[in-house]
């Protein structure tokens, strides 16, 4: 019964495996913030050099997560912001672009 003693972590969306990664949540982190920037600016006609620019950066810094990426958790939050930063970015370029 050993499978009693032991949290059944593995079906979590959101399990770890216990250890820290600083790095992998830092990028989740900054992609997850310049994600809503983004899609948040895009929104208006004005501010389409900021979501531009922070859509693009957030795509990059999403993608670059994903690839050092080692938990669920990481990844669920990287495509999360990864999704808003693409809207974003896609948005903004439609508002006029990354150089106005």
């Amino acid at each position: 019964m050993a499978q009693a003693l032991r949290p059944n972590t593995a079906g979590s969306l959101f399990a770890t495996d216990g250890r820290s990664h600083p790095v992998q949540d830092t990028l989740m982190v900054v992609t997850l913030v310049l994600g809503v920037v983004s899609f948040v600016t895009a929104q208006f006609d004005g501010l389409h050099l900021l979501a531009s620019w922070t859509g693009l950066v957030g795509i990059f810094t999403g993608a670059y997560g994903q690839w050092i990426s080692e938990t669920t958790r990481e990844r669920f939050g990287l495509i999360l912001g990864l999704g808003a930063s693409g809207v974003g970015f896609f948005l903004g370029m439609a508002h006029g672009g990354l150089f106005g």
